[in-house]
């Protein structure tokens, strides 16, 4: 049986995950996955199954956890726009938006993304 805060974030993770699917239609997911220390960021083409790009901050150290998560952000748009992947839908999964997932969406929004 999960505990209350796990199945909390289970139904959240699901919530956002149907809203981004109905939304979609064409559009590759932007889909983020935060951990204690690092933030990941890849963007999928849900029609094939394949990631188009992706970036972390595995191999970045600037400053803060945001600072970092904006690098990251940055770094996504720049391998979209290389790619040829102008719009997005953002998927935050059970993530709240704020702090380090906010950081992270305005920076690939200034980067060229557009969701």
């Amino acid at each position: 049986m999960m505990a209350n805060s796990a199945l909390s974030a289970q139904r959240r993770k699901l919530r956002s995950r149907r809203k981004v699917r109905s939304v979609a239609g064409e559009r590759p997911r932007l889909s983020v996955f935060r951990s204690s220390k690092h933030i990941y960021a890849q963007i999928i083409d849900d029609a094939s199954g394949t990631t188009l790009a992706a970036a972390s901050s595995s191999n970045l150290k600037s400053g803060t956890k945001s600072d970092t998560a904006a690098a990251v952000g940055k770094a996504l748009a720049e391998a979209a726009a290389a790619k040829g992947v102008k719009q997005v839908v953002f998927d935050r999964g059970a993530y709240k938006y704020h702090g380090r997932i906010k950081a992270l969406a305005d920076a690939a929004r200034e980067g060229g993304l557009d969701f």
